[in-house]
């Protein structure tokens, strides 16, 4: 019984050791991606008018590639939303650039996806992107196909009795 009761808190202990040392990992990431954020950077500004389930601090990608954050976000004029997206210095974007709000799947976290356009002239510090596209709120989504097969298993009923 003594031997079952020392496996245990061997395991128990290798365990909490575990925990603790990918808590450390976790916040050491935290640490790092801040201080990248923040070192060489410019701020360009984005409205959209549906945010929904973006906030301060998630990413924003280039070609799946991190190359800033979401700085800020504020209410702007006819009630748009305005995010403040902090880039990267190093990453030069022509002027027509687009921003989308994307989903890691269906229920993971947003981000800004960046997709560059064809201009020679770039976004400086400060300047806005003009053409965004709106968050899509998974709710609707889901509500618009459970419609549409609604509205295809009626028709389908409907030409069954017809017959």
């Amino acid at each position: 019984m003594r031997i079952g009761e020392n496996k245990q808190q061997v395991v128990g202990a290798l365990v909490f050791v575990a925990f603790l040392f990918a808590v450390g990992v976790a916040y050491q990431a935290g640490k790092t991606k801040n201080v990248r954020a923040n070192a060489g950077s410019y701020l360009v500004r984005a409205g959209f008018n549906r945010i929904d389930g973006l906030r301060v601090g998630d990413d924003v990608m280039l070609g799946g590639v991190k190359i800033g954050r979401v700085a800020a976000e504020s209410l702007g004029d006819n009630y748009r939303a305005i995010l403040t997206l902090e880039l990267y210095d190093t990453i030069a974007l022509p002027a027509d650039t687009s921003a989308a709000i994307h989903t890691d799947g269906l229920f993971g976290a947003k981000h800004i996806a960046l997709e560059p356009g064809g201009g020679e002239r770039t976004l400086k510090d400060g300047e806005e992107i003009l053409y965004t596209q709106d968050s899509v709120v998974v709710g609707d989504l889901l509500d618009l196909i459970i419609g549409r097969g609604r509205a295809k298993l009626a028709t389908r009923k409907a030409g069954e009795s017809n017959r």
